[in-house]
């Protein structure tokens, strides 16, 4: 914490996505970027050319070590978000996760009873929850207007080129814990979960269709829920040049279709006025980038997920998404793998 700003220090470990919570630390009125760490030489020196007035460390205990350092975000190879979460938490740093949590729920447990011994807050990044049209959905689907759920699509057609994977730790099982679903789709299967309630069995099947990785590059799941809906889940990185991010939940008395951050369909059927209300959210729903250049106060993306950690620190609430929430996703995943390979039905 700056003593005379009253902002708190905040620090990023890992500097491929981890670029975007420097941005956004940056850019904070309530926090500064303080520190970086990673143990590649060329992002040590661009992070150093664009934040000159943070300090730059090699060395993770170096950089938890900091007293300038209240805040540190896990931006890692997924598989080591456990163990450097609970480090940075043993050193009294509260700590914001990339997504997942982590590749496996015994890991992700690991987080939330470090979480609970040391008292610290813990966030995890599933920014899509912020994009414009996911509250608004969010809303009509609790508040009864889409009446009761029976089905949801959602559909990640992405495109990755082999190279993508080649020298790096994506598309393994023991660092990625998966291909196209836990990677490019763990977003998607978090707001399948948060806008459809609790999943209760999955059934998928998964493929290698046109890469060289040990993890799949295609899923298609049929998840049934408690409250008696099913959705549809398929992801891949193979629908060239990359396509859509299809979020669609049809209701009783309603149906809402998106394309990640675009709404696409609004059509309640209690609305005085069908057509004047779907336009007027179309156009209110109409992307990330314009809702904010519309509202600068609007923030999407790891801004938004940033600036909720860095409030929740310093206003003393809990952050958007803490562990348990963030398991969710991870445990649906893991169902769906499991499924895959026996080929039969998986309660979760």
């Amino acid at each position: 914490m700056d003593k005379e700003t009253n902002k708190l220090g905040y620090a990023v470990v890992g500097l491929g996505i981890g670029r975007a919570h420097m941005e956004a630390a940056s850019k904070s009125e309530r926090a500064y970027l303080a520190a970086y760490c990673d143990i590649r030489e060329d992002r040590l020196a661009d992070a150093k050319r664009r934040y000159p007035d943070a300090k730059s460390y090699r060395d993770f205990d170096e950089l938890i070590r900091d007293p300038d350092v209240d805040v540190i975000s896990i931006c890692l190879p997924s598989a080591m978000h456990a163990e450097f979460a609970v480090r940075a938490m043993e050193a009294g740093k509260h700590v914001l996760i990339e997504k997942p949590i982590d590749i496996t729920v015994a890991a992700a447990m690991k987080i939330e009873e470090a979480r609970k011994k040391y008292g610290v807050t813990v966030g995890v990044v599933h920014q899509n929850r912020y994009n414009v049209p996911m509250g608004p959905m969010k809303e009509a689907v609790d508040s009864g207007r889409l009446g009761k759920l029976f089905l949801g699509t959602f559909a990640v057609k992405w495109y990755r080129e082999q190279s993508y994977f080649e020298g790096s730790w994506h598309g393994t099982w023991d660092m990625d814990g998966g291909g196209s679903l836990m990677n490019q789709s763990v977003h998607t299967v978090d707001l399948m979960q948060w806008l459809m309630g609790d999943a209760e069995e999955i059934s998928t099947v998964m493929n290698i269709c046109n890469h060289d990785i040990e993890t799949e590059d295609l899923t298609v799941s049929t998840v049934k829920f408690r409250s008696g809906a099913v959705a549809s889940l398929i992801t891949t990185t193979c629908a060239y040049p990359g396509i859509s991010t299809d979020i669609q939940l049809y209701g009783t008395k309603g149906t809402i279709e998106a394309d990640a951050d675009v709404l696409k369909t609004w059509k309640l059927a209690d609305s005085d006025d069908e057509d004047a209300e779907e336009e007027e959210m179309l156009e209110k729903c109409s992307g990330n980038g314009r809702a904010e250049a519309r509202d600068p106060s609007v923030l999407t993306g790891h801004r938004a997920v940033v600036e909720d950690m860095i409030s929740a620190v310093l206003d003393g609430h809990e952050p958007r998404i803490m562990p348990l929430e963030a398991m969710k996703s991870v445990r649906i995943i893991e169902a769906a793998y499991e499924s895959a390979r026996t080929g039969r039905p998986v309660k979760i």
